[in-house]
């Protein structure tokens, strides 16, 4: 085996064995039935490479014939395990598959070594070496199987390196991954702590670390500045130090919402493989290491294909678009889930492509980098990595970064005229001075509506390290690469702050002036006029006759403000009331989540809002929170209605799909961080007040990441509490509570309603909805069902449980449904529920029980909150 490049003499591969030696096997059967795909075998193996154990599993469908394999690399800090659900499928689909677990990870042994070329990536050229060898796996040649290589993050970094150190790769897919290490840790000279320091504690700690990564780390981590040794270890270890040798077709998979390895990344790697002459296609998905809809299912389906095409020489393959975007199109999908679409186009476009130039305006600026560089401004917080991480809410418009008065110089645009698309990195020059040698500024480019509201794109921020600052110098400044529309009316603010929460600062104080020397260049690739975007949806009604009411709708819908309701004082003391509230799926006229939904909640009520999954509960709630907009009725919280940016939300309270903290930081810190960011003052916190009631006592002062996941969620309801809002509202506020936490949970809501407040609470735990909430909502298919207090629910005299003496057939319980008087009837462990109707009772249902031959032992009303539910929901259960 060659590799692609002159390389030195590795001594511990020459003093390797040739073979790999496997210490360890078992083999399993994943179970299918006749008529399903055909079962997988996955045979687990403990593998022994140059005195390292390394954990594998092998993957392979019965039948004899041969067929390529493909290698599947996990991400950091995981293991093999992570991927048996992909190796699984591609084993179905015609390919022998073989994971494994990374040095120093899962139960493999080793130094992690950041896929060191003489550790890492030769224990994956060995793992090829023992490919060769089954007997399922198709050879081009003797020793050198048809093999692809695929993985996200770490793994697909290994991927891009397996390409680049040995010839027998075939194809590659990898996904949210680095091309450069250095430059993804050390952007512009500036050292990225944070994600630095949860890469390292990911891993198990320093100790973990091959020993001259440990000792990088923290030299780096407590000087606060990289040096040339850094960068250059960093940079061996790294896809870009064998660019000249990947020359395989290559899918790369990025991630919008990515402030570790950002879009940055996968473009100088696409280039760079495109030179060699290699197929390249590249994918921009929503999701990313800092949080965001990861696609899972359309990538991996792509890169199914992928292989499909360039492992089995399948030319009738559909690859799809050399170039793909994912765009958010806000929550309009009817579930109060983000809703995203795909543009697409022929070739790849880079990132400064059909560029537009935005005026600026704003003078010399003079504003200070503090001592100690505190406070720090916030943009990308890692660690929220989740479906409700920072970037999740940028995609959404909703502004979450902070900049510190006299910490930042700003320069803005007019309103835009028309919608602007930004496909790529904006760039634009300016001039630094400053009072210390070298200058480190912090660059973004905020999405600002008309209200003020600034949006930052995906939560991403460019650190720029100016060398030679104090006699004054022209920088030109590369922003992150973002997919993100600018509506009509919105503005553009560059803001060049002095700190980040993120990075190492320079400490010591000094005075920056900042001054502008060209207009905002930004790249429009794949705006509307190109991309391959849906038409709106009132395109599709539009008939001739019917041509001017439609722009009319248009226009009134884009460009006119809508003047909020009047307040009703009547209702000035009604927490919530909702009217004929209605939200219709996206692009239907007829099928709705939720549909003239009507009730109300008073003061010093606990409310569980109930019901089966798709029953409309989480639409309900953002329309609520004005996240989303309803297409009827009106929502009114102490008389004024409720749309996005009402000034009426600051008396409400959220937690919905959990909370991010910051895990070195304490449960207080945390929260005054969360405070700082709302922008109002301190003192209307009443952060005593919210945590007295949330029972924290003195793990406040200790670091969240030594929480328990009960007091993470008692931390994050801390958090919506702020300010003590009169309405609170909490999404499944147990999920992942065991008992002891689920009781302490409830009574955090019951002393907080206790003082006059009123709790909306969402949750699947029928028997804690029943000691927690005095009231309930029951809806089904978007309507209500029934709504009142517990115990009348509870104690519903309409509703019967049947006791018998063996099991109710379901053909029987559905002739008792059909029965005159009653209105529905379902099985349980001991009888029947049965519900009746206005013309039934319960002796009558005696009668006609007996006559049906069900042996009766018991008759009475129902007095579990399950089974309740359970008839008012029926089928739907």
């Amino acid at each position: 085996m060659d590799l692609r490049r002159p390389r030195k003499p590795r001594r511990r591969w020459i003093a390797a064995a040739a073979s790999v030696v496997v210490l360890a096997a078992a083999g399993t059967w994943t179970a299918a039935a006749s008529d399903d795909p055909p079962p997988v075998h996955r045979t687990n193996q403990i593998m022994a490479i140059d005195g390292v154990r390394i954990d594998t599993s092998y993957f392979t469908t019965p039948g004899t014939e041969r067929r390529p394999a493909v290698l599947i690399g996990h991400g950091f800090g995981g293991n093999k395990n992570d991927v048996r659900r992909q190796a699984e499928d591609l084993a179905r689909g015609g390919y022998a598959v073989l994971t494994w677990s990374a040095r120093g990870f899962g139960k493999s042994t080793g130094k992690v070594g950041l896929n060191d070329p003489d550790a890492e990536v030769a224990d994956v050229r060995k793992l090829i070496d023992w490919l060769a060898k089954q007997p399922q796996v198709q050879l081009d040649k003797p020793g050198d199987p048809r093999v692809g290589v695929t993985g996200a993050s770490y793994g697909g970094a290994i991927s891009l390196l397996a390409a680049g150190y040995d010839s027998r790769v075939d194809a590659i897919a990898p996904a949210i991954t680095y091309w450069n290490l250095s430059d993804a840790l050390f952007p512009n000279g500036v050292f990225k702590k944070l994600w630095a320091g949860i890469f390292v504690n990911s891993a198990g700690g320093c100790d973990k670390f091959e020993p001259q990564i440990c000792a990088m780390y923290e030299r780096v981590a407590e000087s606060g500045t990289p040096d040339a040794q850094a960068e250059k270890m960093l940079e061996e270890r790294s896809p870009s130090a064998v660019a000249k040798n990947i020359k395989v077709p290559t899918l790369l998979m990025q991630g919008q919402t990515d402030s570790l390895f950002p879009l940055n990344q996968a473009d100088a790697a696409a280039k760079a493989i495109r030179a060699n002459g290699a197929p390249v296609d590249v994918d921009w998905i929503a999701g990313g290491h800092d949080g965001g809809d990861m696609e899972t299912s359309r990538i991996q389906g792509r890169v199914a294909t992928w292989f499909d095409r360039y492992l089995k020489d399948d030319k009738g393959a559909d690859t799809g678009p050399a170039f793909r975007v994912t765009r958010t199109l806000g929550t309009g999908s009817g579930d109060g889930e983000p809703r995203l679409t795909g543009v697409t186009a022929d070739s790849y476009p880079g990132l400064e492509s059909d560029e537009r130039k935005v005026a600026l305006t704003g003078r010399e600026q003079d504003f200070a980098n503090p001592a100690g560089a505190s406070p720090p401004a916030v943009s990308a917080l890692p660690g929220l990595g989740s479906a409700g991480g920072l970037s999740q809410l940028s995609s959404l418009g909703i502004g979450v970064s902070l900049d510190f008065p006299g910490q930042y110089a700003s320069f803005e645009s007019a309103p835009q005229r028309e919608d602007l698309q930004i496909t790529g990195s904006p760039t634009v020059t300016v001039h630094v001075k400053s009072t210390s040698d070298d200058a480190v500024l912090f660059a973004k480019v905020y999405d600002v509506g008309p209200n003020g509201q600034q949006n930052l794109p995906s939560q991403l921020v460019e650190p720029i390290k100016v060398e030679g600052a104090k006699a004054g110098k022209d920088v030109t400044i590369t922003l992150p690469a973002i997919s993100h529309e600018i509506d009509d009316g919105h503005r553009l603010r560059l803001v060049l702050a002095s700190t980040d929460l993120g990075y190492a600062s320079p400490t010591t104080p000094a005075t920056y002036t900042v001054s502008l020397k060209s207009d905002l260049q930004v790249p429009t690739a794949l705006s509307e006029k190109n991309a391959q975007a849906p038409l709106p949806a009132w395109v599709w009604w539009l008939p001739l006759a019917g041509a001017v009411l439609a722009l009319v709708l248009l226009v009134t819908g884009r460009r006119r403000t809508t003047a909020p309701a009047a307040p009703e004082p009547e209702l000035a003391e009604v927490p919530l009331r909702i009217t004929d509230l209605s939200k219709r799926y996206a692009k239907s006229v007829d099928r709705y989540a939720v549909r003239d939904l009507s009730f109300s909640v008073e003061k010093g009520q606990v409310l569980g809002l109930l019901g089966p999954n798709g029953a409309g509960k989480t639409t309900t709630l953002r329309m609520l929170m004005g996240l989303i907009k309803p297409d009827g009725g009106e929502v009114r919280v102490f008389g004024h209605a409720i749309a996005p940016g009402a000034p009426v939300l600051s008396r409400v309270g959220a937690f919905v799909e959990g909370a991010g903290f910051l895990p070195h930081l304490s449960g207080r810190e945390n929260l005054e961080l969360y405070w700082q960011a709302t922008g109002r003052p301190p003192e209307d916190a009443h952060m005593d007040e919210a945590l007295e009631i949330a029972g924290l006592g003195d793990a406040l002062a200790r670091a969240v990441r030594t929480y328990s996941q009960g007091m993470r969620q008692r931390l994050a309801i801390a958090q919506a509490m702020l300010g003590l809002p009169d309405l609170l509202i909490l999404d499944e506020p147990t999920n992942g509570l065991d008992p002891p936490q689920i009781r302490e949970m409830r009574e955090v809501m019951i002393r907080y309603a206790a003082a006059g407040r009123t709790v909306i609470v969402s949750s699947h735990l029928l028997s804690e909805v029943e000691q927690s909430c005095t009231h309930l909502v029951v809806m089904d298919h978007g309507r209500l069902v029934q709504a009142g207090p517990v115990a009348e629910i509870i104690g519903s005299g309409d509703t019967l449980l049947v006791g018998t003496a063996a099991p109710v057939e379901e053909p029987v319980a559905e002739k008792v449904a059909a029965l005159p008087g009653v209105a529905s009837a379902v099985t349980t462990d001991d009888g029947l529920l049965v519900r009746l109707d206005a013309d039934g009772s319960a002796q009558r249902l005696v009668a006609e029980l007996v006559r049906l031959e069900v042996p009766v032992t018991s008759v009475g009303p129902h007095r579990r909150l399950e089974d309740a539910f359970l008839t008012l929901i029926g089928d739907s259960a």
